[in-house]
């Protein structure tokens, strides 16, 4: 399987750098600070795959110290142009070697790991490994992932009508969904991944998982839902080092 990462791309990025916190990414951040203040104690973390900066942004809001980290050179230079104070680091291949073992209280990984492939989920398992020898030993782990039927349904900020071959996909393969909060209307490349299989990789890298959620929306809020009020498009996955 090739897969390339979509997100080198400058436009993609001016387009991701106008993305919010409403329709469907609503529900993978509405409930996280009440995940983190239940599972996370102190303040010093990491954004892995920050992108433009949106969930570096989100967390320092929430007052923790943290460093946005990429490996998309296009996507740190405008989270940086976004944010002058902001702290971002571009990271070649994965690399957080520059970063010190076992001094941070969280990791978020908001979307990354729908964009991590790999022959028998190697991947994956090297770059959790690596993630977990980060934390401290109260640290946490925190993962925002796009759960399979995300990339089978219509939604209030994507749609995937036009790959009818993504419900074949298995766990591990390709497929296609495109955004429609923002302009540009390209498709964005992901790996589907199941629940059974992020949880094998989990202990593969030596992670216990905690909790899981599973974000569906309300009535009350003030979106035009599509699928979300039935299917929930997102996972968090809270783990620690085992």
């Amino acid at each position: 399987m090739t897969f390339a990462n979509c997100y080198e791309d400058g436009a993609r990025a001016e387009a991701y750098a106008t993305l919010e916190f409403k329709n469907t990414y609503h529900l993978a951040y509405r409930d996280i600070p009440a995940i983190l203040g239940a599972h996370v104690r102190g303040r010093k973390s990491i954004d892995f795959g920050c992108g433009t900066g949106r969930s570096t942004r989100f967390l320092r809001q929430l007052g923790f110290e943290v460093t946005g980290v990429d490996i998309a050179e296009d996507m740190i230079r405008k989270a940086r142009e976004l944010d002058p104070s902001g702290d971002y680091r571009l990271i070649g291949s994965d690399d957080l070697s520059s970063f010190q073992s076992g001094t941070y209280d969280l990791v978020l990984a908001a979307f990354t790991f729908d964009n991590i492939g790999g022959k028998n989920n190697d991947n994956k398992v090297r770059v959790l490994r690596d993630l977990g020898q980060l934390l401290n030993r109260e640290g946490r782990l925190v993962l925002i992932v796009s759960r399979p039927e995300i990339y089978t349904h219509e939604w209030a900020s994507f749609s995937t009508k036009d790959f009818p071959e993504n419900q074949l996909a298995k766990s591990g393969e390709k497929v296609r969904i495109i955004v429609t909060d923002h302009a540009d209307p390209r498709p964005v490349e992901d790996i589907v991944f199941t629940d059974e299989s992020y949880r094998e990789v989990f202990e593969e890298a030596h992670l216990r998982l905690l909790q899981k959620y599973e974000p569906l929306a309300r009535e009350d809020e003030p979106y035009w839902w599509v699928s979300e009020l039935r299917i929930a498009p997102w996972a968090v996955y809270v783990v620690e080092c085992a």
